[in-house]
């Protein structure tokens, strides 16, 4: 047996019936959706409820995070989408076209998240140009977060839905 087969059957590359890949999944979407445009979720429910301290400190993280959102979407945002429409075009053709499961199971949990990255570049240009505070700002990231949560719901559906079409394939049933 040598070093590449060894490491193959460690990773396990058939992504669909591997609960690490799933685990994965699951803390991608956990952190995507407690992670509102880089601010802890609870510190957004903590200025809510406390106020005070807890307010300046939760404007403070949503314009350090907006403005690095921002900065990062207009040095480099024509490349970032280049290189994504690249990466999930070779996802795609690999995964769907020459069936790669693991290029499916990739581009599953990357495709989605780009969508969320799309998101929180608009909800940051939203939250700049309106110079949300209060009750706006609390409003318009939990608005954020159900639509982040909204896609992850149908990723994480749709995602499962291929798994088990997948798994089903391969299995003695199949």
């Amino acid at each position: 047996m040598d070093l590449s087969q060894t490491i193959f059957e460690l990773i396990d590359m058939r992504s669909f019936s591997n609960l690490w890949y799933w685990i994965a999944l699951a803390v991608a979407w956990s952190s995507a959706s407690h992670w509102v445009l880089g601010v802890p979720w609870d510190t957004v429910l903590r200025a809510r409820r406390v106020g005070g301290q807890s307010v300046i400190d939760l404007h403070d993280l949503v314009r350090i995070n907006t403005n690095r959102i921002l900065h990062i979407a207009d040095v480099s945002g024509i490349w970032l989408i280049l290189l994504a429409f690249f990466v999930h075009t070779s996802l795609i053709g690999l995964g769907f076209f020459y069936s790669v499961e693991f290029a499916q199971a990739v581009f599953l949990l990357m495709g989605p998240m780009t969508l969320v990255g799309a998101i929180s570049v608009r909800t940051a240009r939203r939250v700049q140009a309106e110079q949300c505070e209060g009750e706006d700002l609390w409003r318009r990231l939990g608005r954020h977060r159900f639509w982040v949560q909204l896609v992850g719901m149908l990723s994480i559906f749709v995602t499962s839905l291929w798994g088990m079409y997948q798994n089903f394939q391969i299995s003695p049933l199949g």
